[in-house]
């Protein structure tokens, strides 16, 4: 197994965050790695993500929503060609430090038989990761500063 893990801090309320988070008509125009998401916001359905990690093509996967908790955890389960050979378990977690400011953890767990082939796109993906993160950072502070 690997984990992904990246976090920063957020000048702006956890609404804020989560309405940016859950408006997957914007991300084209401001997140860099998830350029695209379709599908319905409910535990159990599935949404189809589009990502464009650095250095990489774009891949479309199919996961399954595992958590909707608003304001706080959105999290699903995808996987590469069949289940148990790559599958990656995305979180995005919105903590609350104060009224106005949160922690945003982004992270994915990978497992499977898969994953020691596939450190290059691991290390492309976290850096996408961080790429999101400054990006969400930046739109949330814009937009709540306003």
């Amino acid at each position: 197994m690997k984990e992904i893990y990246t976090e920063i801090e957020i000048n702006a309320p956890a609404s804020v965050v989560w309405s940016i988070l859950t408006d997957f008509d914007d991300f084209s125009r401001w997140n860099p790695f998830i350029r695209k998401i379709s599908g319905k916001l409910q535990e159990g359905a599935q949404i189809e993500v589009f990502i464009i990690p650095p250095n990489s093509n774009g891949m479309k996967f199919r996961p399954k929503i595992l958590t909707y908790d608003p304001e706080k955890e959105l999290r699903w389960l995808g996987n590469f060609w069949i289940p148990k050979l790559f599958d990656g378990e995305h979180s995005l977690v919105i903590n609350e430090i104060s009224e106005n400011k949160v922690l945003f953890i982004q992270k994915e767990r990978f497992s499977g038989l898969f994953v020691p082939f596939f450190s290059g796109t691991l290390k492309n993906t976290e850096s996408g990761f961080e790429m999101m993160n400054h990006a969400l950072k930046e739109e949330a502070e814009s937009k709540y500063n306003k």
